[in-house]
């Protein structure tokens, strides 16, 4: 009973927050030179966006009364509305999401790790390095919250076997994993947000992000090798017995079936189609990117067919529904930014500011969305950013170099605190739920800020020194 009245004035206080600064940001906005109207949108905007912060839970709550609102203001009407949702990335992350589903059930990626864990001599240092490989992998072909959940299950349980802290190794686990989201189109909803606004291809991606996140995973595993060398000298001698009995082979090794079988063949063949969806829409006369958004839905739906008994599992189960549905509203919301002239303001004023300098403006937009990133979902950042980052090219900019620039801010800060993206909060759910494992915000943050800074330090130098980036 305490608890529930505690909780109750909890909430009434962050309720109090959120009225107060919606309603400073809108005379603010108003006392900065825009309209209105401009300034009732802004407002309700904010409203969306510090109410998701405040009640995460909530969330759908806040960009449904937003998105109403902003009809009874005529801000925005029912077809800009639906054109703003962003309906293609909506259906790529579902199509993605139907794929994940049926490789998950085969086992396919519980085997996956069990082939690299079989590594003769295997150290502790050795294994490490596995995990963090593994993790921006499997972050960058299936997405960061779907990778966390198996290495995460993964590591809990090969720690228990040697009996270890799996701290250190989830910690890290995590940190790479959203690193490795930034590699691929596939790796984050923000990815394919931008490549869809961007105009970005999955080769693009590869050129650009993958060997630039290759090369950052290197650095970050060399800096938090040096913080847990104690804890992988010591993890390296508790794998000694079990590597000359053969147990720990024996714990690791899960022998693929059929359906498994399947399912990699299946799965090379849409990477393969994704990696070449730019090459064959041109041969084929066809629409930028429109296989790189359908290619996912195609194969969902042959997957739905043959597994027609498991369809409706898929569906349900598979597809997160909450989170589709807000990233749909909250694409729309920042639409309305755009299309009200709210963005262009901005942009302009950013202008004003930083000048027209390429360099200090990709800068600007790297660290901002990287830090708003840490305290903020990525995806929340990002929408935020889009119709700014669009708004320069009436400016006459080049936008490319401030696109790769917010795309590495809002997955590399994700790293600074426990709740800088969706993949730390998986994964310390299940430390809390599996081994009752808790952290503090500040003890995430003195690793995580080094990780997450130095990310975004290389990441601006790269954009800065790399003729590819075209700044």
């Amino acid at each position: 009973m305490i608890n529930y009245l505690l909780k109750g004035v909890v909430l009434k206080k962050n309720f109090i927050k959120l009225i107060v600064l919606t309603a400073l940001i809108g005379f603010l906005a108003k006392a900065s030179g825009f309209s209105t109207q401009q300034s009732w949108v802004l407002s309700v905007f904010s409203m969306s966006i510090i109410g998701t912060l405040f009640f995460w839970e909530m969330r759908l709550s806040f960009v449904f009364i937003g998105s109403g609102i902003f009809f009874l203001m005529k801000a925005i009407d029912m077809e800009n509305f639906l054109k703003f949702a962003s309906l293609e990335v909506v259906l790529f992350l579902i199509g993605m999401m139907i794929i994940v589903g049926m490789m998950k059930e085969a086992g396919l990626f519980a085997w996956l790790i069990t082939v690299v864990l079989r590594v003769k001599n295997l150290t502790g240092l050795k294994m490490y390095v596995i995990i963090m490989l593994a993790s921006f992998l499997f972050s960058g072909l299936m997405g960061e919250v779907t990778s966390t959940m198996i290495l995460t299950m993964v590591i809990l349980n090969i720690c228990d076997f040697l009996d270890v802290d799996p701290l250190p190794f989830v910690i890290s686990s995590v940190m790479a994993t959203n690193i490795g989201s930034a590699a691929t189109v596939l790796g984050n909803p923000v990815g394919i947000l931008i490549a869809a606004r961007s105009g970005l291809s999955f080769e693009d991606f590869m050129s650009h992000s993958f060997t630039l996140s290759l090369f950052i995973l290197f650095v970050c595993t060399f800096i938090l090798a040096l913080i847990y060398k104690d804890y992988l000298k010591d993890l390296t001698k508790k794998m000694v017995p079990f590597q000359e009995d053969k147990s720990f082979i024996y714990l690791i090794s899960v022998p693929p079936d059929l359906r498994g079988k399947i399912s990699m063949v299946v799965f090379a063949v849409i990477i393969t189609a994704i990696a070449m969806h730019k090459r064959i829409e041109h041969l084929l006369g066809l629409e930028h990117n429109v296989l790189l958004i359908m290619i996912p839905i195609i194969f969902a739906g042959l997957i739905l067919l043959v597994r027609h008994d498991k369809a409706r599992e898929y569906i349900e189960k598979e597809i997160e529904w909450p989170s589709v549905l807000f990233f749909m509203f909250l694409f729309a919301q920042a639409g309305v930014i755009k299309a009200s002239g709210v963005a262009d303001f901005i942009a302009k004023k950013i202008i004003t500011v930083v000048g027209n300098y390429p360099q200090v403006l990709a800068g600007a937009v790297l660290f901002l969305s990287g830090f708003l990133s840490s305290v903020l979902d990525n995806v929340v950042t990002v929408a935020s950013f889009v119709p700014i980052v669009q708004s320069m090219d009436s400016l006459n900019m080049n936008l490319k170099p401030l696109w790769w620039a917010l795309l590495f801010g809002a997955c590399y800060g994700g790293n600074i605190t426990m709740i800088g993206s969706t993949a730390n909060i998986v994964a310390l759910g299940l430390l809390e739920k599996e081994r009752n494992i808790k952290i503090t915000f500040i003890f995430w943050l003195k690793i995580g800020l080094i990780v997450g800074f130095i990310s975004m330090v290389i990441a601006y130098l790269a954009i800065l020194i790399i003729p590819n980036y075209k700044l």
